[in-house]
């Protein structure tokens, strides 16, 4: 092969692969910008007006609606994932991304379930006083 060729070839990969890493690191610089900028997800308990969307998460899961109250996660507006709290199995939409919402559904609901913390009598708290003064 003759030299001059063979700089010529080198020269026009150089080229290409430069022109390739420039145009990776703007690839790579706008899905960072695009994860940045995910929906806000609010969980929250379910209200009356929101059983039409209730409704249509049954039918997309093939499964009866409960007649229950639910914990929902709200994504951008719309209603893409619910929880009986009174348990169960959640409903939520097949055509989003929605597995990362149950577990969130799941702590809400168990927060709003759990018993308060017991509050010790009172009598209690005299004799503690009472063991104080001695």
């Amino acid at each position: 092969m003759h030299p001059l060729f063979s700089e010529t070839m080198i020269r026009a990969h150089e080229r290409e692969l430069d022109r390739y890493g420039r145009t990776a690191h703007t690839l790579r610089g706008a899905r960072r910008k695009a994860a940045g900028q995910e929906p806000s997800v609010t969980i929250r308990l379910a209200r009356p007006q929101d059983g039409e969307a209730l409704a249509r998460l049954a039918q997309l899961e093939g499964r009866a609606q409960a007649e229950a109250t639910y914990v929902v996660a709200e994504v951008a507006g719309s209603i893409v994932a619910a929880l009986p709290l009174a348990g169960g199995q959640p409903l939520a939409d097949p055509f989003r991304r929605t597995a990362h919402l149950v577990p969130l559904l799941e702590l809400r609901a168990k927060q709003l379930t759990s018993a308060p913390p017991r509050r010790k009598p009172i009598a209690f708290l005299g004799a503690i006083r009472g063991w104080s003064r001695v």
